[in-house]
């Protein structure tokens, strides 16, 4: 019988890291069910386990109680890292980074859900490699950890036995990639059945609300951003826009990206984007109008961007979202 340890990362944990164990343990137990009905034998054990001996309730609510703690798993064949808070490491959260270092060295695939993306980073496996994490902490995990290749887009990512996925309660779609991995297709089918969750899920583009960067204290660049935001209907040219500043345009380049993680077009292009996307959401205004609304005369132009950035079209953005347009009114 094969090993799958499940982290419990005290200090870090919120109700998501709950929601994350609890689930995750339902599913495969769940798994485990109908692959022994199908004639097999027992294939994982599930196990949850803790640096110390600590129960401590999260958010008023609940508290869990691991089944082990690390110190007593000799050998595991899976490393599952909930979701957690990021923040600095503690005595006991870099004991369990260090173990988990010990462990992929020994041969166990690792997979994080959400922001448990930060603790794997911490042991320095996702160097040079793909990984997923929420996209509101994008911003933070690319100035946290610059040698990871971060596609805050993708749902999960899967390279050489190391799966990430983005956030929340996506951790669901990642365990039940996790089952076909583990068991077969036939059981994640059934299991996402069950447990009515869509099967292929593979962005979460569509998901994303944009803010931008703006805790980077170059004032010029933040005067552009202003800009950008408040002339969204406005088209113009990134040399109009770094003149405007009194910058050459290879400086304002280099000094926005350096700020914000984004070219200034690409910027430009989200800050639109976001603001057709609370259009289509809200109002019943047609493609047409909201195209017009944020700087675009060209459709061809418009979809393929605002594909870009949510992976759907604008209409089946908008069908999708705005209740009133899915009801026909």
């Amino acid at each position: 019988m094969k090993h799958i340890t499940l982290l419990y990362p005290e200090g870090q944990c919120n109700l998501s890291t709950v929601a994350c164990i609890i689930g995750t343990v339902e599913i495969f137990a769940r798994a485990g069910d109908y692959w022994k009905q199908q004639g097999n034998k027992h294939k994982y054990k599930v196990v949850v386990a803790s640096t110390a001996p600590k129960e401590t309730y999260i958010g008023n609510l609940v508290s869990l109680k691991p089944d082990v703690y690390i110190s007593e798993i000799a050998r595991t064949d899976l490393i599952i890292i909930p979701s957690a808070m990021p923040g600095n490491p503690t005595t006991d959260s870099q004991a369990m980074i260090d173990w988990i270092s010990r462990q992929h060295k020994a041969g166990a695939e690792i997979a994080s859900m959400c922001s448990g993306a930060f603790i794997l980073a911490a042991t320095g496996i996702m160097d040079g490699r793909s990984c997923s994490t929420h996209w509101s902490y994008a911003d933070k995990f690319k100035e946290t950890y610059p040698d990871v290749h971060l596609h805050s887009d993708k749902l999960i990512t899967d390279e050489r036995g190391v799966y990430t996925n983005g956030g929340a309660y996506s951790f669901l779609n990642l365990v039940i990639y996790l089952v076909e991995k583990y068991y077969d297709r036939q059981t994640a089918i059934f299991c996402s059945k069950i447990f009515q969750i869509e099967l292929d899920r593979n962005s979460q583009s569509a998901f994303a609300i944009f803010s931008g960067q703006k805790q980077h204290g170059d004032d010029m660049v933040q005067k552009a951003q202003d800009y950008i935001e408040q002339n969204i209907d406005e088209k113009f040219s990134i040399e109009s826009l770094s003149s405007r500043f009194a910058v050459g345009r290879r400086n304002f380049d280099r000094r926005f990206i350096r700020a914000t993680g984004n070219t200034p077009v690409e910027y430009a292009q989200r800050v639109k984007m976001e603001s057709a996307k609370k259009a289509l959401e809200s109002t019943r205004k047609t493609v047409n109008e909201v195209m017009y609304e944020v700087g675009y005369s060209d459709v061809k132009a418009f979809r393929e961007v605002f594909r870009k950035v949510t992976g759907l079209s604008p209409l089946e953005y908008k069908n999708k979202y705005n209740k009133e347009a899915r009801a026909g009114y």
